[in-house]
């Protein structure tokens, strides 16, 4: 596998996100996991907008939903390719601990089942370990065992089984960074 770093989005990496989100829609998969909502705006500068506020607790979101968080890119270092996204919370409002968690992630339909999701969890729980965050929590559906599989592989612990919003089963799980 290919290293990866995290890269803050940045207009020079414009046409490569758009890529990446291509790539998921033209899979059918129109939620971007780890996004901050990359997914559900047309404009690639009003998201950069949207991230740089979400990043400072002064101009987050006025949405009493969202925390303070850091959106990343996963890019592969040999050919700067998007292979992933990451959205790190850094604080727990009361939707995120029961359903939430600190870390979402996602990673491109073309790039699944070579180790990304790994990679991108271990840098993500190093960023959580910087910020002071003694327990980090992530949340995934019982059925996705890619998922499940990549949270346990990093240490995670499950706390319990629920039902979600939507009826499916969701785990909750809790790893030390």
């Amino acid at each position: 596998m290919n290293e990866l770093e995290l890269l803050l989005p940045s207009k020079e990496l414009e046409f490569a996100a758009l890529e990446y989100k291509r790539e998921h829609f033209d899979n059918q998969e129109y939620e971007l996991h780890g996004s901050s909502l990359f997914d559900h705006t047309d404009s690639y500068d009003d998201w950069l907008e949207r991230v740089k506020n979400n990043s400072n607790e002064q101009t987050v979101n006025p949405d009493p939903d969202w925390v303070v968080s850091t959106t990343f890119f996963a890019l592969r270092k040999r050919d700067s390719k998007i292979v992933g996204m990451l959205d790190i919370r850094h604080t727990l409002n009361e939707y995120l601990n029961l359903y939430g968690g600190n870390i979402g992630y996602g990673v491109r339909p073309s790039e699944r089942k070579k180790g990304y999701a790994t990679e991108i969890l271990k840098l993500a729980l190093k960023y959580c370990k910087q910020l002071g965050l003694e327990k980090v929590m992530l949340v995934c559906y019982k059925d996705n065992e890619a998922s499940r599989k990549t949270i346990i592989n990093c240490g995670g612990i499950l706390e319990k089984d629920f039902i979600y919003t939507d009826g499916e089963i969701v785990q909750k799980f809790w790893v030390s960074p």
